[in-house]
This record gives C-alpha cells, structure tokens and sequence, in this order.
C-alpha cells in the first residue's frame, strides 16, 4: 500500500516554505557558472559547454547514481545521509527522475531550468513523481525538505507553479560555492538589477502583480518574466521617464509598489 507517496495540500503559505532560501536565478548562474550550451528546448540534452561540463561528475549520492554539478552532488551526498539517519522508511523508497537536463522550464521559453546545471533534482517516492501544480506534496516530501533547506537547497513547492518533486541548489547556496572558488578563482562581479529576462518565482509574481495593479494590465501572474513581463516593465520605465531596459533595479521596483 502506498504510504509516503500520498499527497496532502499544501497550504496558503507554501510560499514561505524555504525561509529565507531563494531559487538561483539565471543571472546568477549564467554569469558565476557559465551557459551550459548554446540553445535550449523544452527537450533534455547534454552541456555542450566545456567549461560547464569539467564541473560535471557522476556519483552515487546513497539511493541511486546522478550527474550534476559537482558541489551540487556533493551536498545531495550529505542530505540523503541526512535521511537515512532519520527517516530510514523514506530514503528506502527514495527515487529519481533525473538532475542534469539542459532545457528550459517548463511552460517558458525564456527561462533555463537549473537543471541544466546540474544543480537540480527530481525525486519519486515509491516509484510515484509528484504532480506539478496541484498546490498538493507527497506526505514523504513534506517530511524530508527540511534536510534539504538545512543544506541551502531550495524546495520547488514554493514555486508559483507548484513543483514539489523538485529541490535545487539554492541562489545563496550558489553564491557561497563561487566565493569559495568552485567555479574559479575570480568570479565576475552581480550586477544589482533585481528583476529581468529569464528569473521566475515568488518575487515575479508579485512584481507582476504591482504591474497589473499600476498600469491596468492584464498579465498572467505565473511567476515567469518571459517577454510579455519584459514589456511590462518598459511600458513603466516609459511612464516614469526612466531608462527603458526592460530590467528592474531596486529603487525602480521601490518606485512601483508606491
């Protein structure tokens, strides 16, 4: 009888399921990791990328072999020992439906799915993957993302589009391993641009929220900046007399919740 692959709701607060972990945004990890191949499709492929593909290993990390980044699979070693110890029922129902996957999110065109990385993972319990976007989570799930969080990987759930099978390498988690030099001894400087093309998650919701409520539109608040949201913002940047880059900057989005 299925025992931990039973899914529950989630709740009015999945959002803040993390704490203070955000999702790694595609700014940060084109420009501290590099860009994992030159085009992308809703298919999985390989890095193509030599540079991306050195960081590349494969291992068993405990219940089953990956491929990914290697501090990413590094740190899933650390978590699924985490489990074993305390959860011994669950790691031994513990399954995968992939890590490494150069492709985009799914539903965007704009947007490179962390998986290509190969800082992201899918897990199954009991042979069973967790439907996306039902606002439920396998119970087995709800029971194990604190070991994740622990670590500084991020829980899908969050996302706008619910996505509890999914657990990545956090954007704080990602920032420490480059000041570590894991990805080089110099890594390139963030510019401070908080919002642009590609990011997604609970944060571009709601700026499209404020985007709808501040200029009367009519955007589909899904979490994505794909190019519909880009326009947005230029049509603000247009209102405001600012400089029309289609990208937000804190004292901009300041500007917008006002």
């Amino acid at each position: 009888m299925p025992k931990y692959s039973l899914t529950t709701p989630l709740g009015p607060n999945r959002a803040k399921l993390n704490g203070a972990l955000s999702g790694a945004r595609n700014k940060t990890m084109l420009t501290l990791i590099g860009n994992p191949r030159g085009n992308y499709s809703d298919d999985c492929r390989w890095p193509t990328n030599k540079k991306v593909l050195d960081l590349i290993i494969q291992k068993n990390v405990g219940p089953f072999k990956v491929s990914g980044l290697k501090p990413a699979v590094e740190t899933l070693e650390l978590i699924f020992a985490d489990i074993r110890a305390h959860e011994p029922e669950i790691y031994a129902v513990l399954g995968t439906a992939g890590m490494l996957c150069c492709r985009y999110v799914r539903g965007s065109t704009t947007s490179i799915s962390n998986h290509s990385w190969g800082t992201a993972i899918d897990l199954t319990l009991e042979g069973v993957l967790d439907k996306r976007g039902d606002e439920r989570a396998q119970v087995g799930l709800l029971s194990i993302y604190k070991y994740f969080n622990a670590h500084s990987f991020f829980w899908g759930a969050a996302f706008p589009t619910e996505d509890a099978m999914h657990f990545e390498a956090s954007e704080q988690l990602i920032r420490t391993w480059s000041a570590q030099g894991l990805f080089g001894d110099h890594p390139p400087p963030l510019s401070d641009e908080i919002f642009e093309l590609g990011d997604r998650g609970p944060t571009v919701k709601e700026l499209q929220e404020l985007l709808n409520h501040k200029l009367g539109l009519d955007l589909d608040a899904d979490g994505i900046f794909g190019p519909a949201t880009r326009a947005a913002v230029m049509e603000f940047q247009r209102e405001q007399g600012l400089p029309i880059t289609g990208a937000l900057l804190p004292a901009q989005l300041d500007r917008l919740a006002a």
